[in-house]
Formats: structure tokens, sequence, C-alpha cells
């Protein structure tokens, strides 16, 4: 028997920016006669931080909006047009649920803070049916081998261990194409805006840097292309995955899953074709490995909620934190006068990417040479990543900083980093010689 169809719905896409594998999707196609969707560019998003920069700069923004040029692209073909807001979506999503006369409303399950004050909001909206989706992890909160989060390990290592004895990742789900959508009005089909019309100024390439990809689904399944199968650099991830120049030494698939425009479980089956095809060895195992840490972060967030933007962190630590304006300037231009963190803060700056590498080295010198507040470090990178995930990035900040869940509260010796990944100095002066900054 088939589910009785509401007349319309929404889909309301926040970081999930793909036609593939997205449930939310799936579900509104399914149970809706018409669907259209939707995209809110938050002026919260765009204001300044309590560190006096922009909470999204120029460099994240201009993925984001590539990725959502794809998108437009692909749910055309679906026949559902999609909808661009400036504006807060408690306030709009009403006006247009009402305009649209729907019925259903689906999204992507968030929840930290700042997403579930949204979405308090909204649904206490009345005769709309908000229906969220968990469709960022791997491994499916209901699949965890734990009878609830508060069961979450506080070492990755435990919760690894735990989850590879019996794990279940679930296939990839396709959306059927809706038939032709009639009366929708044209107004409800907002173009895309301009980083100029969201405050922020187009930033100029940078030749030099790691990361030259566009946004969208299309271009990261480009880049699986060229990584997996025809340069089978897979197989060799763990062993080059700590380098530092060049686009080659990692998957670079980090933005494209921060934005939604590939999800993890795209990838794991990817990874899982190419070991049988090709080889199954610690590299290839290694790029899953990291797909875990990314869950465990999220999961972590789930615990732990607002913890993670505490000063004290997820394990409540009680350390006083300072916060030099001056200092902080140096850090964010490169003129700290350590080489390798100028480097690469000015590698972050021109381009909006840093290596795995570097960003362990920059945060821990900032909160544990330095001595200043992680939280402003963490805000940095939030404004200038073009990979920033909310889980990550502020969880890897507590593990570097000395607040989160890293056993062993490690420091870095950046001269001795410097010396081991960087030892031609190659790095150091590609970034130093010509600053542009």
């Amino acid at each position: 028997m088939h589910k009785k169809q509401r007349a319309n719905g929404i889909i309301w896409f926040r970081n999930n920016l793909r036609v593939t594998d997205n449930k939310s999707l799936k579900r509104a196609i399914e149970e809706c006669q018409t669907v259209i969707a939707v995209y809110f560019f938050d002026p919260r998003q765009f204001a300044p931080t309590p560190w006096g920069f922009p909470k999204t700069g120029a460099h994240r923004l201009r993925f984001l909006l590539e990725s959502l040029e794809a998108l437009k692209q692909e749910l055309q073909r679906l026949r559902i047009p999609l909808h661009f807001q400036i504006g807060t979506p408690e306030n709009h999503l009403p006006v247009l649920a009402k305009k649209w006369k729907a019925e259903g409303l689906y999204t992507q399950k968030e929840w930290t803070s700042e997403e579930e004050t949204i979405n308090r909001s909204i649904r206490k909206m009345p005769n709309l049916h908000f229906k969220e989706d968990y469709d960022q992890f791997l491994i499916h909160p209901d699949d965890l081998p734990y009878k609830d989060i508060h069961g979450l390990p506080e070492v990755f290592t435990t919760f690894r261990k735990t989850v590879e004895k019996n794990w279940y990742v679930a296939p990839i789900t396709l959306p059927e194409e809706k038939p032709a959508q009639e009366n929708i009005p044209d107004d409800l089909c907002q173009s895309l805006p301009t980083l100029e019309k969201l405050g922020l100024t187009l930033p100029e390439p940078d030749s030099r840097s790691a990361f030259p990809f566009q946004g969208g689904t299309e271009n990261a399944l480009e880049r699986i292309e060229h990584y997996f199968w025809k340069t089978k650099k897979l197989q060799y991830y763990k062993r080059t995955r700590n380098g530092l120049c060049g686009i080659d030494y990692s998957s670079k698939l980090s933005p494209w899953l921060a934005n939604g425009s590939i999800s993890a479980k795209m990838i794991f089956h990817e990874v899982k074709a190419f070991e049988k095809k090709v080889i199954s060895n610690q590299d290839t195992y290694w790029l899953i490995f990291e797909l875990l840490w990314r869950d465990y972060f999220k999961y972590l967030s789930l615990k732990h909620g607002n913890l993670l933007f505490k000063s004290g962190g997820i394990k409540k630590r009680k350390y006083t934190w300072n916060f030099d304006e001056a200092v902080f300037r140096k850090w964010t231009e490169g003129k700290t006068g350590n080489d390798f963190v100028d480097a690469n803060m000015l590698e972050l700056i021109q381009t909006g990417w840093m290596s795995n590498r570097g960003r362990q080295n920059v945060a821990s010198y900032w909160a544990k040479d330095l001595e200043q507040d992680w939280r402003a470090g963490a805000a940095w990178f939030e404004s200038l990543l073009i990979d920033y995930d909310v889980h990550s990035n502020w969880g890897n900040w507590n593990y570097v900083s000395g607040v989160g869940n890293d056993p062993r509260d490690r420091k870095f010796n950046t001269k001795l980093q410097a010396e081991r990944y960087d030892p031609s100095g190659t790095f150091r002066k590609l970034w130093l010689q010509n600053p542009l900054f």
C-alpha cells in the first residue's frame, strides 16, 4: 500500500548539498506530490565573531556558492527548483510554507546549539510536518553498538575497536525523478547571490594552492576518479597523507564532505570497490579510519553538546586562557617568526586550505606555546577553511588544546615537525618567499 502523498513539500538544504544518498530529499520526493528546495543564507553566518572577523570568510563562501550552483543543476534534472533566500530560516520558512501551501518540511538532522535554536522555532509551525534525518554519518546512530549516546567511549581507539567488530554501513540511496511539476510561482526561485551581495570580496586564486578544485558533487566525483582510479594514489594514502605540497599527498575530499556534496558512505563504498579491484592494504583502510574519526567527533558533540564550544572543552578543564590581539594578528597573518607555523598560516589565509599536519601544529602552537584562547583559533579556522565542519573543527581544537579527548595531551614541537615533514624546506620556501600578504 502506497503512503498517502502530501500535496506540497519543501526540502531544506543545509550541509547536505547533494542529490545522491540524500535521505531527506528521497523522502520528500516519495511523500509529496510536488517538491521545491530552499537554501538560506543566514546573516548570522556572515556577522562578526567575538574576535572581530566574519564567521564565514570569502574562501569558504566561494566554495559554498560553487556547490550550490552545482546542486541547482542537479535538482533541475529531477524537476525540482532550488530557491535561495537571504534571511533567517525561522522568519522566512513560515512565509514560504504558507505561500507554497506546504505540508511537509524535510531536512538533515542538526544538533549543535545554533542549529537547534532555529529548529525549535520551526517545530512550532502549525500544520507543517517537520522531518529530520541523521544523514551525515558513515555509521548511522541507530547502528552504533551502544544503548545510547552516553555509552560513547571518551577515547577514539576504544570507539573504533568496538565499532569495527561488527559494523554496518548502509547502502547508497538514489532519488526518483519527479514528473513535471506545475504551478510553481516564479518568485519562489530566486537566483544565487554573489559574494559581494553577501558582503565579501572574491579572493584571488593562488597558483600554489594544494586545493585548486571547485565545489559540487560532480567535481568531487572527478576527484575520486583521479585519486582512486586514474592515479591509484589511494594505495599510498597512509604513507603520503602527512604531505604539505601538491594536490595528491591526500585525498582532498574533505571540502566536499564538509558541505555534503558527497557523503561519507559514498567514499566508503568507493574505497571498498577499490579494495576489491586493485588492492586492500593499510593505506586504503586508513581513509576509512579517517572517516571513523569524523563520525567520532560528531558523536562526541552529540554526547557533550555545548561543552564543545566552552573554554574548558568537553573535559571541563579549569584553564585560564589569554587573548592578546597583537599576538593573534601575528599568528593569523603568518608573522610569528616560527617559519613552519607562518608558512601554514599563510597558506590558509591565501587559499582557505591547510594540511592536516599543518593544522595540528599551528593549533598546538597557538594554544600551548603562546597559551592563547583556543576558541579564537577555532573560530579563525571556521571562518577560513573551505572544509569547515563544526564537529571536526571544534572537536579537533578541543583535542589539540588539552581540553578534549587526547589521552596523552600532547604538544607539538614545531621545529622537529618541520624537520620531519618539510626536511628540505620546500613548503616553507613556497609560502614564505612570496607571502602576497
